[in-house]
């Protein structure tokens, strides 16, 4: 139950953040380029959004460390496989187990270090250029990302360990289009 919960969180977390991006830039370069138009100019010099370059870019952040994390429980992060799989099983199995491992530490240790500046910096009262929004929730990303994407490493260990199978992402699936492949009744019109 939890972890569907947190499923379903990363992706509406990931989904969400793109889709605000994208409507704030789509809304900048309206503004930007609306602001030439004699028409518009009045109504637009209005609207002060000079911080919406600075948001887009700590939701792209966060977004990303989140989408890490993501890619790592759905096994669509690049991975170069070729020697492993030549391997033989036990060794190969030793191999990826090992590798799970060496992501999960780096990935604690970056979350640490993250941690421990987030919390230096929550000391300092610093704030974003143009938000003026707190530094401390800014750079939150670099922990939460990490100790999610650590999180996401174990997990997929611990089911590699007991079934001997990695997430694998089917590059001919699009989730919520399930295509009929049932093929045509006889003498139908192709």
């Amino acid at each position: 139950m939890f972890l569907r919960i947190l499923d379903r969180l990363e992706e509406i977390i990931i989904a969400s953040l793109m889709a605000a991006a994208t409507l704030l830039i789509f809304v900048a370069v309206v503004h930007r380029y609306g602001t030439g138009v004699p028409l518009l100019y009045p109504y637009f010099i209005q609207l002060h959004i000079s911080w919406a370059q600075e948001l887009c870019i700590y939701m792209f952040v966060w977004m990303a460390k989140f989408g890490a994390a993501y890619g790592v429980r759905t096994g669509i992060h690049v991975g170069v496989d070729v020697l492993v799989n030549q391997l033989k099983p036990a060794l190969r199995n030793k191999v990826v187990l090992f590798a799970l491992f060496c992501g999960a530490l780096f990935t604690f240790t970056v979350g640490t270090m993250g941690l421990k500046f987030v919390m230096e910096l929550y000391a300092t009262d610093q704030v974003s250029a143009d938000l003026e929004a707190p530094r401390w929730i800014v750079f939150s990303a670099v922990p939460a990302g990490s100790y999610l994407m650590c999180f996401r490493f174990l997990q997929v260990a611990w089911a590699f360990w007991k079934t001997g199978a990695l997430p694998h992402h089917d590059e001919t699936r699009v989730e919520g289009v399930e295509l009929d492949t049932a093929p045509p009744p006889q003498g139908a019109a192709r």
